[in-house]
């Protein structure tokens, strides 16, 4: 029971957090993109393009996608692809220049060089792209030697602060290691809105629904609070975590 109020109580704080960003505006928006020439080699060229990219890489650089990973990706694709006139054909381009360079590794410095160009040294900019690959660095429960030595490849690439840097991912280490509570399989149940009477189809619809809502859109980062990353990172971690409990006492 402890544990359900601690839920509800963070889900409340959470929801305000959320409810919050509706006052900042987006720096990201859809009229910004209405004259954009929607190809492959005009998106690779963009500031998204160039993130989707650098992306690629951060997810790449532990040698596997897992399945949280992907669900945060391709919620990541829907987030971007919505701020152009052809959401459909963007999608698909993203998802192509993500393929292409997750598998090519000799051009991440001509990446980062390319997107700091085209952000112009706009430090808000960055700070949200390196919390975005901090959180997918995280979200599956552990941060690797290659995903760390690839962050701080991108912060001096980027030219972050180190103590920047060093902060946030202090506050990330700090925050998935408080998320790593024992819990019962109820609480995973009341935590993904589900009972053990559903089945493990209607439990992974569930748990998909859930990480769209709280998955860290890079769009919306943009003029919101440094909270954002960090919250997104510690409820998507709990969501998880209670999925795979499930997914796991099923399996016996």
């Amino acid at each position: 029971m402890g544990n359900i109020i601690i839920f509800l109580i963070v889900s409340y704080v959470i929801y305000r957090v959320f409810k919050s960003y509706k006052r900042f505006q987006k720096i990201y928006y859809h009229d910004q993109f209405k004259n954009f020439t929607l190809t492959k080699e005009h998106l690779e060229q963009s500031e998204l393009g160039l993130f989707v990219a650098l992306t690629a890489k951060v997810a790449k650089a532990d040698g596997r996608v897992d399945e949280l990973e992907a669900e945060l990706i391709g919620n990541m694709f829907n987030d971007i692809s919505k701020i152009f006139p052809d959401p459909d054909h963007a999608k698909t381009l993203l998802k192509e220049i993500f393929k292409h360079e997750k598998e090519i590794a000799f051009n991440l410095e001509q990446k980062a060089q390319e997107l700091y160009r085209s952000l112009r040294g706009d430090e808000r900019k960055i700070r949200d792209m390196l919390g975005f690959w901090m959180n997918l660095a995280f979200v599956d429960g552990e941060l690797s030697h290659n995903e760390e030595q690839m962050l701080q490849t991108l912060r001096k690439l980027l030219h972050v602060d180190t103590t920047l840097f060093e902060g946030m991912l202090e506050q990330f280490k700090s925050l998935y290691k408080n998320t790593r509570v024992e819990s019962s399989i109820d609480d995973a149940y009341t935590l993904l809105g589900v009972t053990p009477q559903h089945s493990l189809n209607d439990i992974k619809k569930a748990y998909r629904k859930l990480v769209r809502q709280y998955h860290p859109d890079i769009i919306k980062a943009q003029g919101a609070d440094d909270a954002y990353m960090k919250e997104s990172t510690q409820k998507v971690q709990a969501i998880n975590a209670a999925y795979e409990q499930i997914k796991k006492i099923r399996s016996q």
